[in-house]
């Protein structure tokens, strides 16, 4: 498949990739494994929190930032500190919650374990459940 390579000396397969992160039905990884990366780990839990605390946790706050910058136009950094701060705050409290970030990684961890299964892209998992 995509991720070995023939070895010319010898007539095993030698594979790029660790085991984990190759086979699977679909060739995209092992769909049981629960290791993360560290961009994994680092970037892609983290857009998960930052998405939910500006969805659901800090939704309020964010309102009155998006309707005065709405409103201020280029003067946004001048005009909606207060508004802007009160986001920061808000948001860096949820930041630094070990329960909203392990809710996240196993958000993570399901949409990986679908796509690995599937194929289809890891947002689809959520739509599909809330849909059953």
């Amino acid at each position: 498949m995509g991720n070995t390579i023939n070895a010319a000396s010898s007539n095993s397969e030698k594979h790029v990739l660790p085991k984990r992160m190759g086979g699977g039905p679909m060739d995209l990884g092992d769909p049981d494994d629960r290791s993360l990366r560290k961009v994994e780990k680092d970037v892609l839990v983290l857009n998960l929190v930052r998405e939910r605390v500006h969805k659901e946790k800090c939704a309020s706050e964010a309102k009155f930032l998006d309707k005065c910058g709405g409103d201020a136009g280029f003067l946004l950094g001048f005009k909606c500190r207060k508004e802007r701060d009160e986001l920061m705050r808000c948001s860096e409290k949820w930041f630094h919650d070990e329960g909203l970030r392990n809710e996240c990684t196993e958000e993570y961890l399901k949409r990986r374990s679908y796509h690995r299964r599937t194929g289809k892209p890891g947002h689809l998992y959520s739509e599909e459940v809330e849909s059953s």
